[in-house]
Order: structure tokens, then C-alpha cells, then sequence
């Protein structure tokens, strides 16, 4: 057929007319496809969070001690001459602070110390023990114009001793109303943190998730033999008797760094000791090997030979 001038143009127009309510169409199954993928993207994962495990993680979690043993007794004069003991303290919660003057972590945490004390006057007892060699009197002035409104007494090696040593500053335990230790915390943690496992122990509602462990070492280090593992030292390829073995070894030689310890306690106590970590894990090449230590090397490097 043969096209007319007025066919072409209609041709035109209707092809653009086509062209147009086509772009439209596209435009629009576009825009709704689109929006349909961007409510997607902001309506599951908040759905997905809300009955995930994600959401669960972001749950704060405290840990205290499964079987929480006695706090060590004592009975001390505070800087200010009142005595201050174990057994006047049950029935309430103690946080019992060892610091020193000189300690800047420590200094950054005596006002969340105040602010606690303050806070649970009635059912918490801080207890600031100085680690400082200055004389007390100085380390009272110290406290005096830090404002540190709970007793601090004079730490000592036996209350040390005790307490299963103090490898660094502040370390904080944690007694419960009963008196015993559920948890050791070494180093500065928010306020928040602090009053979350304060009012837990109280018995206090909390927003966290509570968890039990067995206390293998971080607490008491003397429970170091308990442990069927240890910081930086591999039992890979070991038969349950062999590193039944090796850990009887590890508990029982000491560790050769002065630390007057048991190379278990030791790799508890500091797991940056390269000594523990070299004589551990020879120990235990050794047991793989089916190799035993010698009787005289034995004694030699046995805690109470030292």
C-alpha cells in the first residue's frame, strides 16, 4: 500500500503517542517496583534484628563465678583508724579495690568508685586497698582531696597473697551479700558496667544477659589446677591422658620468670609471659613425644624449691 503523506505523519504521531504512554507505564512499574525493593530494604532487617540472634548479641552480658568461694577474711584499721573486716561487711556487696596513688587507670576509676558508693550507700561497701610504698599518711591526704568517701586501707603481701595476687592495677573484686567472690575484674570499665553488675548482685533487675562459669584461674589463681585449658598453650593432638599429663606438669613446675608461680598460674596470671609460653608448650611437645622429665629436673623446678 502505498503511503500518503498524511499516513506518514499519523504514523508519526501515533508511534510517539506509543512511545510516551509506554515510558509512562515503565516509569510508573519502575517507581512501584522500586519502592516496593526500598520498603524491602528498610522493613526486613529491622524485622530480621527484632527475632534474630544480632539483636541478642547487642544484649549486654555479665559473668559471675558458678560456685563462688569465701572472700578471704581479714580485719584492718582504714586509713582513719576505724577496723574494717570481712565479717561486719555481709549482707552487703563489696567491691574491694586494689590501686595506688601513682596508678593513672586508677585514678580514672576512683570517681566511678565514689559515684557507686554514693549511689548503694546502704547495700554496697567500697573498699580502696593502696598498693602505694608512700607512707599512709600521704596516701590519706591523697584520698582526702580525691574525695573518696569509702574506707581505704594499706594493702599488704598476705592480703595479696590471699587473694591470689594482683598482677595489675585495679583489680576489683566482687563479694556478694553472702561473702563470696563472683567475679575479678582487672583493669577500668565504664560506670555503666560497674553498676550493672552491682545491681545484679544486689539482685536488682538489670538489661543483660547473666552467665555462669566455673572459676579455673581468674579468679582465685590456686583454682588454676581446675582448668583443662590455658592462655596461649596448644593441647592440639594430645590423647586425654597425655594432656592429663600435661597440665599435672604445668601445675605443678614453677615458672622460671619470678613470678613465683606455677607456670598454669603463670599463663592465667599474664598471658604476655613469653617464659610460660616457651616452657609450656615444650612441656607439652614433650608429652606428645611420650618424653618424661627427669626426677632431678623435676625438684628443681618445683614451686617450693625456689
Amino acid at each position: 500500500m502505498r503511503m500518503t503523506r498524511t499516513n506518514i505523519v499519523a504514523s508519526i504521531v501515533l508511534l510517539a503517542l506509543a512511545a510516551v504512554t509506554a515510558f509512562f507505564v515503565l516509569h510508573a512499574v519502575g517507581v512501584a517496583r522500586a519502592g516496593a525493593e526500598r520498603s524491602r530494604s528498610i522493613s526486613r532487617p529491622v524485622a530480621v534484628a527484632k527475632n534474630s540472634s544480632a539483636e541478642t548479641q547487642d544484649v549486654p552480658v555479665l559473668y559471675f563465678a558458678k560456685d563462688p568461694e569465701a572472700a578471704p577474711p581479714f580485719l584492718v584499721r582504714d586509713l582513719s583508724g576505724n577496723v574494717v573486716s570481712t565479717a561486719a561487711l555481709k549482707g552487703k556487696v563489696v567491691l574491694l579495690n586494689f590501686w595506688a596513688t601513682w596508678c593513672g587507670p586508677c585514678r580514672e576509676e576512683i570517681p566511678e568508685m565514689i559515684k557507686l558508693q554514693a549511689q548503694y550507700k546502704d547495700t554496697l561497701e567500697v573498699i580502696g586497698a593502696s598498693e602505694d610504698e608512700a607512707p599512709p599518711e600521704q596516701v590519706a591526704k591523697f584520698a582526702q582531696k580525691a574525695g573518696m568517701n569509702y574506707p581505704v586501707i594499706m594493702s599488704s603481701a598476705q592480703l595479696e597473697r590471699e587473694y591470689g595476687g594482683v598482677a595489675a592495677l585495679p583489680t576489683t573484686f566482687v563479694i556478694n551479700a553472702d561473702g563470696r567472690v563472683v567475679q575479678k575484674n582487672v583493669g577500668v570499665y565504664p560506670f555503666d558496667f560497674y553498676d550493672m553488675e552491682v545491681r545484679s548482685v544486689m539482685g536488682m533487675p538489670v538489661t543483660a544477659r547473666i552467665e555462669t562459669f566455673k572459676d579455673t584461674g581468674q579468679i582465685f589463681l590456686k583454682n588454676a589446677a581446675r582448668a583443662n585449658e590455658l592462655p596461649g598453650v596448644s593441647f592440639a593432638g594430645l590423647t586425654p591422658a597425655q594432656r592429663k599429663i600435661a597440665l599435672h606438669r604445668l601445675n605443678a613446675q614453677g615458672c622460671t620468670c619470678g613470678c613465683k608461680l606455677t607456670l598454669a598460674e603463670c599463663r592465667i596470671n599474664d598471658t604476655t609471659c613469653p617464659i610460660s609460653s616457651g616452657i609450656a608448650n615444650k612441656i607439652v611437645r614433650e608429652v606428645a613425644r611420650g618424653k618424661l622429665p627427669s626426677a632431678a629436673s623435676a625438684a628443681k623446678s618445683s614451686p617450693g624449691s625456689r
